[in-house]
């Protein structure tokens, strides 16, 4: 069936289905399509969208931030790399998720002895190292290889943070 959280687990078995209050990785991981979609229409659209596909599990505001947060980097690393074609190094990556870090107020100066091996299902816990990992790759092969080796939530770290470097 899968490795979900209980409350996730309830809510899909669930004959009526309805928010939880979860503020975990899940609606991390599953809004990079919005990302994508809003990437040539206006910011707030795209936050709009990125707030309602976490809201039907994940309506805890962090839950929400956390989406928003990821579609957010994902529309300007799209719009930063795919259309404006700028040269691809750490100072443009970090540059192009500066807007994401701004809106979040995530912290990504990590000490990697600090969160390797470490498990966190949280979005505040997890969106924080996937934007990390993002500014120290240099490629989108150099980012999944380090958010799969870091130890931790692996598949999940992969998820979100190949929907980033995607864009890039």
């Amino acid at each position: 069936m899968g490795s979900y959280g209980g409350s996730f687990r309830q809510w899909v078995m669930s004959d009526q289905p309805k928010p939880y209050g979860s503020f975990g990785n899940g609606s991390a991981i599953r809004v990079s399509p919005v990302g994508w979609f809003y990437r040539d229409q206006d910011k707030q659209d795209l936050l709009a969208a990125a707030a309602a596909s976490a809201a039907c599990t994940h309506n805890h505001p962090k839950g929400i931030k956390g989406a928003q947060t990821v579609a957010l980097a994902i529309f300007h690393c799209a719009n930063h790399f795919c259309y404006r074609g700028s040269k691809v190094n750490k100072e443009t990556i970090l540059k192009a998720l500066q807007p994401a870090l701004q809106f979040s107020g995530y912290d990504i100066l990590i000490d990697k002895k600090k969160v390797q091996n470490r498990f966190d299902e949280t979005c505040q816990g997890t969106v924080p190292i996937a934007l990390w990992i993002i500014s120290e790759s240099i490629g989108f092969e150099d980012a999944i290889r380090k958010a799969v080796t870091l130890g931790a939530d692996a598949d999940t770290l992969g998820a979100i943070v190949g929907s980033i470097a995607e864009a890039i």
